[in-house]
C-alpha cells in the first residue's frame, strides 16, 4: 500500500490517525508540542490527503496495511475513524502496539436498536455528500461547530484553514465513508489488552460520551478523560489541556 506519512521529532513512535474527510495535518499542532519527546507520525488515511485508495477493503485491511509499515512497537493515537482503525490494529496486531489513545472514536458509528451510541445511518450519508459536493465549505462549518465553546475557537480556526487543504482533496471519501457505515468492532474490545486511554468531549453528537463509556467498560485495560465543554474535535478546541492528558498517557506507556 502506498500511503504518505509525515514524521517528526525524536523518540518513542507514537503514530497519528485522523478522521474520514481529513488527513495527517489535522495533528500537526500536536506534533509540535511532541516533537521534542517522541517521534511523531501523521498518517494520510488510505483515499484521504496524499495517499490514495489503493484498493483498500475497509479498516481491518487498512490496520493490517499499516502494521506493516511500522514493524516495531508503536502507540497510536486515532481520531474517530482513524479510532476506529486504531482498534482493528491492536486487536489483530498486539505485538506491535504499546498503547492506544481513542480520540472521540467508537467501536460503532451506525445507531441501531442493539447500539444506541451512535448518529443515524442517514445522517452519517447527508453529511457525506455535503462533504463531497461542497468539500471545502463543509469542512470549514464543521470544524467550526467541533471549536464552539473553545477559548479561542476563532483564531483557531483560521490557524487550521490552511493546513486542512494542504493535501488537496481526498478521493475515497464514498469508500471511507462506507467503512463507517458497515463496520462493527465491538467483538474486538476483548482482545485489545494494551492500555488504552479513551478522550472524548461531553458536548460531542457524533460519537457521544455514551459510546467512550461502553469501551471504558468492554476493554481490559482503559481509563476515560471527558474534556466537558469539548465536542467531536477535543484536541483542537482543548488544545492544551489534551496535550497534557495525552503527553501523560503517552509517557506512562512508552
Amino acid at each position: 500500500m502506498s500511503v504518505f506519512i509525515e514524521t517528526t521529532g525524536r523518540g518513542p513512535d507514537v503514530v497519528f490517525l485522523h478522521g474520514w474527510g481529513l488527513h495527517g495535518g489535522v495533528f500537526e499542532r500536536q506534533a509540535e508540542r511532541l516533537a521534542d519527546r517522541f517521534t511523531v507520525h501523521r498518517v494520510d488515511l488510505p483515499g484521504h490527503g496524499h495517499s490514495p485508495l489503493d484498493g483498500a477493503a475497509g479498516p481491518a485491511d487498512v490496520a493490517d496495511r499499516l502494521a506493516g509499515h511500522f514493524p516495531l512497537p508503536v502507540q497510536l493515537v486515532g481520531w474517530s475513524l482513524g479510532g476506529l482503525i486504531a482498534q482493528h490494529w491492536a486487536a489483530r496486531h498486539p505485538e506491535r502496539v504499546k498503547s492506544v489513545a481513542l480520540v472521540a472514536s467508537s467501536p460503532r458509528f451506525v445507531r441501531d436498536d442493539g447500539w444506541p451510541h451512535a448518529q443515524s445511518r442517514e445522517a452519517i450519508e447527508t453529511v457525506g455528500a455535503n462533504l463531497a459536493g461542497a468539500f471545502e465549505l463543509t469542512l470549514q462549518r464543521f470544524l467550526g461547530l467541533q471549536l464552539l465553546g473553545a477559548p479561542d475557537a476563532r483564531d483557531t480556526l483560521k490557524a487550521l484553514k490552511d493546513t486542512l487543504f494542504a493535501h488537496g482533496r481526498p478521493v475515497g471519501l464514498a469508500a471511507a465513508l462506507s467503512w463507517l457505515l458497515d463496520d462493527d468492532a465491538r467483538p474486538l474490545a476483548r482482545d485489545i489488552g494494551c492500555p488504552v486511554e479513551l478522550f472524548y468531549g461531553a458536548r460531542d453528537m457524533i460519537t457521544p460520551l455514551s459510546a467512550g463509556r461502553w469501551l471504558a467498560e468492554a476493554l481490559p485495560d482503559a481509563t476515560l478523560t471527558v474534556f466537558e465543554q469539548a465536542s467531536h474535535a477535543p484536541f483542537l478546541s482543548h488544545e492544551s489541556d489534551f496535550a497534557v492528558a495525552l503527553v501523560r498517557h503517552l509517557e506512562q506507556h512508552a
